[in-house]
């Protein structure tokens, strides 16, 4: 099982009143880190300091593929994109314009493995270029069923950028025109 590290698990934990290094202090990483949640125990396999670096490597990409493009839309996929959403728009500098969504692909109970609907787009993107957001992109069928939806909806194009990328689990599409980092399949948190 893999463990993404927080930054606060990066800088460590101080207490009200106690003198907090100052941000050109070099921390150093926990090692052999794991943390065990229900039955099931994690360990540390990617630092934040590497996912830092990886997310500001994508933001350049997407600076220089955007540079130019009338303000482009990053719509975020709800809820496990919010933190890469956060972390990508503190290095993105093109202006740009964020929004998020909920996708549902349930009836009842089940879900039925395709994206039935966009919850939360309301934005007219007819001419829009677009950058889903994700945390992690597996087996690409919801992606590409919001792909889909978005070019339904007119957009000029739409692309993709994740977190995490597993390519061995890829089964359709395409993998994220914009990946920060590609991970084996195994299951992780964080």
């Amino acid at each position: 099982m893999l463990l993404l590290q927080s930054k606060k698990e990066t800088s460590g934990f101080h207490n009200a009143g106690e003198k907090i290094p100052p941000p050109e202090t070099k921390i150093q990483p926990m090692k052999d880190t794991t943390i065990r949640l229900d039955d099931k125990t994690f360990r540390l396999s990617i630092p934040y300091a590497r996912i830092e670096a990886a997310v500001g490597e994508t933001a350049g990409r997407i600076d220089r593929d955007y540079a130019g493009k009338e303000r482009p839309l990053f719509v975020g996929v709800l809820n496990g994109s919010f933190m890469y959403m956060a972390e990508l728009m503190k290095h993105v500098s093109i202006p740009c314009e964020i929004s998020f969504v909920r996708v549902s692909s349930y009836e009842g109970t089940a879900s039925t493995g395709r994206v039935r609907e966009l919850l939360g787009l309301s934005d007219d993107i007819a001419g829009r270029h677009v950058i889903v957001v994700e945390d992690i992109v597996e087996t690409g069928t919801s992606i590409g069923h919001i792909k889909a939806m978005l070019r339904e909806r007119g957009a000029a194009s739409v692309a993709v950028t994740a977190l995490l990328f597993k390519p061995d689990c890829l089964k359709t599409g395409t993998p994220p025109e914009y990946c920060a980092l590609t991970i084996p399949d195994r299951f992780i948190v964080g």
